[in-house]
């Protein structure tokens, strides 16, 4: 019974409900059916990160849901199929349309075949959607046949073998009318929908590779899957050049020059780079190991960020500005550890007097480049994705995910930040990070702008956590000068202690949570292990981006959360689509099942359950009004 206190502390919010739910018809069927999805496993949680721009790569991944559809296929036909049948049926469900086509040109494509492929994905589909409700499965079926693949889900022998002949009939009617490889590709979509639930993608999409602006053209077709982003430095670089941060800018150009990645820049966002280069061929010398091009975007880095780092002391960057310590006459510049020879003299543009004020050249320049950011809509729809979909850390399920660090101090206590006035640390700082990050996003202003570029590089950023030596790699050959101090944090996680702090800092019992984080690649090569901190840490950056796998020994760790049991999974380099199609190349995998459940998970174990148990105390709420007349049915 609902006393009426109660009932007036919650009347706005139970009248809205009703408008929902009407009846208390309405209400038993919605408890009854909330009920019963609290008992259904766990959906598949699959974790990536540090993609940098490697479509193909990331592409076959996503398709393969890192090794669990061919996980499926294992356990439905055991030895039913051969391993090469199976392995040509992963491929099938990978790229149907490719796969198709090969065996079109061998003339294997027989009505035989089609059908043997038809009844096959169907029973893999099958299968996936016995674990989620009928009308959530629904919601995924490709609209184009969405009826009859629904049909084919749902039909089982009966008495008289009605529903298995109608079974049979469908599928003759698709290969008559000639749409049986649309409905192939349907199928192996629904699949790939149905074998993972919820992507978490744990930062660093953009950089390195070219293929950034894919992939995210990629993930904004993923409507019929959960996704969340934790933002990567990489990320907020391109969020802050977006929003027109001039350093951003620069930034971003530098890094994508660097990689060769012209493409990005010119072909998939239109921007060009033809006053810059002209620019650069007419006030630096050529025929030094530094192109003019790159000489003109390092100086122009160094004078805007000098700017910044003058405009907030706070951020204890002094050290950066190096450019007040060129000895243009002697060729050197003095750092805090001496006095080392430059690779260049080559700086025309530099007034030794004011070494952080550009030139007016170098004004219109910048200010065409911003231009060229902030008015690009492809870019902006990119971005707007990633505010949408994305933070500075998530809580779920026991996890804390995010790209980089927690800030520390050298005894294991969280390092505080003066942030605009106040002073922040542990999860209070990393909130601050995100609202000041959407702040630039929205209002443009510079305080928040200059906070998105030292969120890219800063030491205490939670997304870098490193003394970043971009002039040294820019201007010293002498590697020394190039070591880039981490912050304590990536220490002391290895430690249980540690972890602990952390996962308590932000609400998650340590007895069973997990940190899951990418940034900085494990060298697996080197005897670095991914696990640590007794499985407290798992770091998932194991060198997607090609230019590491040399350090790394591997091409990328990702790890999957299932009903099951937790598992990572450590993959070689992929070859190429042509191969997977053509020889079933799939990414070998390894996988390592660290944390196996000890009986399934079901829905009612996880976050959505505890969502699902309030809704129904809601809806009980209503019920009870309705039976006590404090509301009327409709």
């Amino acid at each position: 019974m609902v006393t009426s206190e109660r009932f007036d502390r919650h009347a706005k919010y139970l009248r809205l409900l009703s408008e929902h739910f009407p009846t208390q018809q309405a209400v038993f069927t919605e408890i009854i059916n909330l009920q019963a999805i609290l008992n259904l496993p766990k959906g598949t949680e699959h974790f990536m990160s540090d993609l940098h721009g490697e479509y193909e790569a990331f592409m076959h991944i996503l398709n393969n849901c890192s090794g669990v559809v061919r996980e499926h296929v294992d356990e439905i036909f055991g030895n039913e199929l051969s391993d090469q049948e199976k392995a040509d049926l992963c491929t099938l469900i990978y790229y149907p349309h490719e796969k198709i086509a090969l065996a079109h040109d061998a003339h294997r494509d027989s009505p035989t075949w089609y059908k043997a492929m038809l009844d096959e994905l169907i029973a893999v589909a099958r299968r996936l959607s016995s674990r989620y409700t009928r009308s959530k499965v629904r919601k995924a079926i490709p609209h184009e046949y969405a009826y009859i693949i629904d049909e084919l889900l749902h039909t089982h022998p009966d008495e008289n073998n009605y529903r298995v002949r109608y079974h049979e009939r469908i599928i003759d009617s698709i290969l008559e009318t000639g749409s049986t490889e649309d409905f192939i590709s349907s199928l192996a979509e629904l699949i790939k929908r149905l074998a993972v639930d919820h992507i978490h993608l744990v930062g660093d999409i953009f950089d390195r590779g070219g293929g950034a602006a894919k992939i995210m053209d990629r993930l904004l077709l993923c409507t019929h899957q959960r996704l969340d982003i934790q933002w990567g430095n990489h990320d907020i670089l391109w969020m802050g050049a977006a929003a027109g941060e001039e350093a951003c800018v620069i930034s971003v150009l530098r890094n994508n020059l660097r990689y060769g990645n012209y493409e990005i820049l010119e072909n998939d966002y239109g921007i060009s780079l033809r006053e810059l280069v002209s620019f650069a061929d007419r006030t630096y010398r050529a025929g030094e190991r530094i192109t003019p091009l790159m000489k003109a975007v390092n100086v122009l880095l160094f004078k805007l960020e000098g700017q910044i780092i003058q405009r907030h002391p706070e951020f204890d960057m002094e050290g950066r500005l190096l450019l007040e310590n060129i000895d243009l006459e002697a060729g050197t510049v003095r750092l805090e550890n001496g006095t080392w020879p430059l690779a260049t003299r080559d700086f025309p543009t530099l007034d030794p007097e004011h070494p952080y004020e550009l030139t007016a050249s170098e004004q219109r320049i910048v200010d065409k480049l911003v231009s060229e950011f902030t008015g690009s809509d492809h870019l902006r729809r990119h971005v707007e994705f990633l505010f949408r979909h994305g933070s500075m850390y998530l809580v779920r399920n026991g996890n804390l995910l995010f790209h980089g660090c927690v800030p520390m101090n050298e005894d294991g206590t969280f390092a505080s930040m003066n942030c605009e006035g106040t002073w922040r640390s542990g999860r209070d700082y990393l909130d601050f990070c995100d609202r000041i990050a959407r702040r630039a996003w929205r209002d443009h202003d510079r305080a928040a702008l200059d906070w998105l570029w030292y969120l890219w590089i800063g030491y205490r950023s939670p997304a870098s956590g490193r003394y970043v030596k971009t002039f040294e790699r820019s201007y010293l050959e002498d590697q020394a000068t190039w070591a880039e101090p981490m912050d304590p944090y990536f220490a002391l996680t290895h430690e249980v202690s540690a972890c602990d702090a952390i996962l308590r800092e932000f609400g998650v019992q340590p007895e069973h949570g997990h940190i899951i984080n990418g940034h900085t690649p494990v060298k697996t090569k080197s005897g670095e292990k991914p696990i640590r901190a007794g499985g407290k840490l798992l770091v998932i950056d194991g060198g997607f981006c090609s230019a590491y796998h040399p350090r790394t020994g591997i091409a990328g760790y990702t790890l999957i959360s299932s009903s099951r049991g937790m598992r990572l999974k450590a993959h070689e380099a992929f070859t190429t689509v042509a191969a997977a199609i053509e020889r079933n190349a799939d990414i070998q995998s390894e996988t390592d099942h660290f944390a196996r459940a000890e009986r399934p998970i079901m829905v009612s174990d996880t976050d959505t359950g505890a969502e699902i148990r309030d809704q129904i105390q809601d809806l009980r709420l209503l019920l009870d009004a309705y039976r006590t007349g404090a509301l009327e049915e409709r």
